[in-house]
């Protein structure tokens, strides 16, 4: 059996990505298995153990790192983000496409430690719109919105590190968009 592609979806906090992955994660010809994060902070309403992230203690997460357990991790407002390795591995060696939606501190770690995943950036139209969906979410205080808005603005400065650079103006577009460099991934690898 063939290994699955490791394929990174990043971009700034609030840019859409879990909208865009879910308009093209269930497409039945993309083979896509989620990577499950781990995490210190708190679930926001409607998330759940296990399917959104693990949610961890501190000291669990520490551990992880201490051990080497972790393709990357981040700490970004008090709290970390991680994916672990082994099971970035289990799904990949059944085959599946493995997809990371993470921050784009990890997704340098892991650009660095597997040179030939895909790596996807998602932008926002503007800094203008990124900002209003951020506001529009209603989960974060004034000040980590302004926190999330600074480190953006950093990171947009790191789109040039990534394979491919999709515009976020319309979900649907944006995930076809993504949905058709994936497939077109796959094919050439084969």
């Amino acid at each position: 059996m063939k290994k699955g592609l490791l394929i990174i979806f990043s971009g700034p906090s609030g840019v859409g990505k879990g909208t865009v992955r879910e308009l093209f994660f269930d497409k039945e010809e993309l083979n896509l298995a989620y990577s499950i994060s781990m995490t210190t902070r708190s679930p926001r309403e409607g998330e759940v153990e296990g399917e959104d992230y693990y949610f961890v203690t501190r000291e669990r997460f520490e551990k992880a790192i201490a051990n080497d357990e972790l393709l990357e991790y981040a700490e970004f407002v008090g709290n970390y983000y991680g994916t672990l390795i082994e099971e970035v591995e289990r799904l990949r060696n059944l085959g599946k496409n493995v997809l990371l939606e993470i921050e784009v501190q990890g997704a340098r770690q892991v650009i660095e430690r597997v040179p030939d995943s895909l790596s996807i950036f998602l932008v926002p139209p503007s800094m203008e719109e990124l900002e209003r969906r951020i506001i529009n979410r209603r989960t974060e205080s004034a000040d980590v919105i302004h926190e999330r808005l600074s480190k953006a603005s950093k990171e947009m400065d790191l789109m040039n590190h990534y394979r491919y650079v999709i515009c976020n103006d319309d979900p649907q577009i944006a995930a076809d968009s993504v949905a058709l460099i994936i497939k077109r991934n796959i094919e050439t690898t084969l």
